[in-house]
């Protein structure tokens, strides 16, 4: 499925700024749904054009940044090694990152400190320290640092809601675009419920747009609400493919998925994702009248990966290949509609119910096969590295 039927064609920028700049193909992948190729690119980019957060209830942008800057830090990873034989050289990236805890952990981007043999992180007192990598989860391009520090010398950013978040609402941003520390930035909301490539090639759910400016640097920054509160971590943006520097089109990573992931990073070292092991598209009304499908909505199986839950419990993928509207679907396997009871009628809904899970748990799917409604249990699996 692409990223975005209206715009198949999309350029999506990560925002750390790297020594070099690096092209890395990205596959979005829903859950365990394979979908399109966009591409990810790290770039010079030209200085974001100014935008204005409107006033509401809430604090203004100096007062939100008074209060959030201190807790807001730059962070400049390092990797050492050099390659002869494919000419590869050290190579640096430069992004942001904001305290969680009196602890000394810190929240950033996992592209900021992928491969990093050293990781140095700047306070807003100018003092530079060396972190630690606690831990990094590539799905959601989240990472989790540590630097030894007082906690007196440390400013936490509170975790708000992300659920409660509207179109429209004020935003502000704060990072390091091109390395020029604590830069604030506004603008609002745009859009919610976005889907974005990982740097493993899996997608981010439910990730937020702004039209803050954010570039190259503000990786790992924080998006902030009216309350001053973190609803985001900024990880994207988009150029349309007609630039390489900010165009009013942000993403940022949910409060609530940076809650979960930090805390099980914090736990375990780790985060882990419940895997199904699919590709499919979502049933239309068209596909289902023109093929007189046994259903008018649910998820058609397309493909099943070996060895994954959904192989080992039998899931038939489709063989019969057909175009409806311009779009490609496989026919002929399962059709899910039901997940522990909950009606499927979108591969989003079929996402974010395996989400919702853990490795190991089981999942009734109730499906229909050769026009016969029948019922499979799946033990999910664990998400792989890489949706490759």
């Amino acid at each position: 499925m692409a990223l975005s039927p209206v715009r198949p064609y999309i350029a999506l920028v990560a925002t750390a700024a790297f020594g070099a700049a690096v092209a890395v193909g990205a596959v979005a992948l829903l859950g365990g749904f394979e979908g399109s190729t966009t591409t990810t690119v790290v770039t010079e980019t030209a200085a974001p054009r100014a935008a204005a957060a409107p006033s509401t209830g809430g604090m203004s942008v100096n007062e939100i940044y008074e209060r959030a800057a201190p807790g807001v830090v730059q962070i400049a990873s390092t990797n050492k090694t050099a390659d002869a034989f494919s000419g590869d050289l050290p190579s640096s990236a430069l992004g942001s990152g904001f305290v969680v805890d009196k602890a000394g952990h810190i929240v950033t981007n996992f592209h900021v400190v992928e491969d990093a043999d050293e990781i140095r992180v700047s306070f807003s007192n100018r003092d530079t320290v060396e972190a630690e990598l606690v831990g990094t989860d590539p799905s959601t391009d989240l990472a989790v640092l540590r630097v030894e520090s007082q906690a007196s010398a440390l400013t936490p950013l509170p975790l708000g809601d992300s659920d409660l978040v509207r179109v429209g609402d004020p935003v502000v941003a704060i990072g390091n675009p091109f390395g020029l520390d604590r830069t604030a930035t506004a603008g609002i909301v745009s859009a919610l419920q976005r889907l974005i490539t990982a740097p493993n090639q899996f997608t981010i759910d439910h990730v937020i747009q702004t039209d803050a400016p954010i570039n190259r640097g503000n990786s790992g920054g924080p998006l902030l609400n009216a309350q001053g509160e973190v609803i985001g971590v900024n990880t994207q943006i988009e150029t349309g493919g007609i630039s390489t520097g900010n165009v009013g089109i942000g993403f940022s990573v949910p409060s609530n998925t940076v809650e979960d992931v930090v805390a099980q990073i914090l736990q375990t070292g780790r985060a882990e994702h419940a895997y199904l092991g699919i590709s499919g598209h979502a049933v239309t009304p068209d596909l289902a009248e023109t093929y007189n499908l046994p259903v008018e909505s649910g998820v058609l199986v397309e493909e099943v990966r070996p060895a994954s839950g959904a192989a080992k419990a039998g899931l038939e993928a489709g063989e019969t290949r057909v175009v409806v509207a311009g779009e490609t679907y496989d026919l002929g396997g399962d059709i899910i509609v039901a997940a522990d009871g909950e009606q499927v009628s979108s591969i989003e809904k079929l996402r974010d119910t395996i989400a919702a899970r853990k490795p190991g748990d089981k999942i009734k799917l109730r499906i229909y096969r050769d026009a016969k409604r029948t019922s499979v249990t799946v033990t999910l699996g664990r998400q792989p590295s890489s949706a490759r």
